[in-house]
């Protein structure tokens, strides 16, 4: 099995940043995509952005020259970096991998969420 670890989020006034960080651990071959999405209160998940393990990004437009997503790949772990900071970015930060087992098996896997409040 497969566990997601994060950590980094917290309260922050508008114009700041946090940097978030998901670690994953247990039976992996290989980590393909990794990403972050988040949800807020009275609103479904979306994507804020994703990585491959090639390092080819994808960002919301509503995140785009604001956060930056990088990886370790060496150690399992991806980072949010989130500069200048919204009250509408609060929500619920949740990191997703899709990892290939040793028996080639792929799944996707997700953590336990982080919160994020903005205050304004």
């Amino acid at each position: 099995q497969v566990q997601l670890v994060e950590s980094g989020g917290g309260l922050v006034q508008a114009g700041g940043s946090l940097r978030l960080s998901c670690a994953a651990s247990g039976s992996i071959f290989r980590i393909n995509v990794m990403g972050w999405y988040r949800q807020a209160p009275g609103k479904q998940r979306e994507l804020v952005a994703t990585i491959t393990s090639s390092r080819i990004t994808i960002y919301a437009d509503s995140v785009k020259g604001r956060f930056t997503i990088s990886r370790d790949n060496a150690k399992n772990t991806v980072y949010l970096q989130m500069n200048s900071l919204e009250p509408e970015d609060t929500a619920v930060y949740t990191c997703n991998a899709e990892i290939t087992h040793f028996n080639t098996n792929t799944q996707y896997y997700w953590g336990q969420g982080t919160q994020v409040t903005v205050s304004s």
